[in-house]
């Protein structure tokens, strides 16, 4: 691997809706978008939730007006997951290429994201922006070797289906499954295939057990099954992800103190709840 580690950096970590009041900040309100740096220097980033237009100011600075190579992977097309692309400052770099890639086959996924951006939902069609742009589905059972990384997608149970990715990076392996509900026994058990002897599993928790009872089918699961699935595939670290609009930091803390106790003791950190800025480095 090098001497550069493995970084993964949470840019949104918010379910359903960017959520910017005052007693959510020090989670974080906006959506998922999630950046893995590789020890070659190369980024990938995975989801275009309203957190992708931080990453792209910061990718800006960074690259200092170098060309930009960007490889975006999308989990679904579920607006929370893709309404931060108009934002993406990368996109209108005329030096700049972006490579949008899904394991979802459900819909081209320019065609989409195309529809997005096109009148009357916002003024600049994606046609038009300058940056250069390819498309790419990624089939069920192949892998995609991306800037050192092999991604491997799989499906989850989600309505309209949703993709998870295993990332291999060299020793180090993170899993991101968001938009993901337990139940479906066969999905459950690719899940935990992918997941096994993960580094990191950023896993889908919006729901307390309570909550979820009224949630059955909107796609989404608990910190209790994310707990158990981090325990049987053996992973490392989970981070709790997808947080609910109607989560503060309060509630927040309190999920995360009754987490750790269930999995492995209050002073655990083998649990953590995903926040703005946070980074794990491996």
């Amino acid at each position: 691997m090098g001497d550069t580690p493995v970084r993964v950096k949470f840019w949104g970590v918010r379910g359903s809706t960017p959520t910017p009041q005052v007693e959510n900040l020090g989670y974080g309100g906006n959506t998922s978008c999630v950046e893995i740096g590789t020890p070659a220097g190369e980024t990938l980033i995975f989801d275009a939730g309203s957190g992708i237009r931080n990453l792209g100011n910061e990718m800006m600075r960074r690259a200092a007006g170098a060309p930009q190579d960007v490889s975006l992977f999308l989990t679904h097309y579920h607006w929370d997951h893709i309404q931060g692309l108009p934002f993406f400052v990368p996109l209108f770099g005329a030096k700049n290429r972006v490579s949008f890639y899904t394991g979802l086959d459900s819909r081209p996924v320019r065609d989409v994201l195309e529809g997005q951006m096109s009148k009357p939902y916002f003024p600049i069609g994606l046609d038009q922006v300058a940056a250069q742009r390819e498309f790419e589905v990624i089939p069920e059972g192949e892998s995609k070797s991306v800037a050192g990384c092999t991604v491997i997608p799989f499906p989850m149970n989600h309505p309209q289906g949703a993709a998870g990715y295993r990332i291999e990076v060299g020793r180090s392996v993170i899993v991101y499954a968001t938009d993901y509900e337990h139940g479906n026994a066969k999905l459950d058990s690719i899940l935990l295939d992918h997941a096994r002897d993960a580094d990191i599993l950023i896993c889908d928790a919006q729901y307390t057990p309570a909550e979820y009872e009224t949630h059955r089918g909107w796609g989404h699961s608990t910190w209790v099954n994310a707990a158990h699935v981090g325990r049987e595939a053996n992973a490392k670290r989970v981070v709790l992800f997808h947080h609910d609009p109607l989560h503060d930091d309060a509630f927040m803390d309190a999920m995360v103190a009754e987490a750790r106790t269930a999995f492995d003791g209050p002073a655990s950190d083998s649990i953590v709840a995903a926040r703005e800025g946070l980074q794990i480095v491996l």
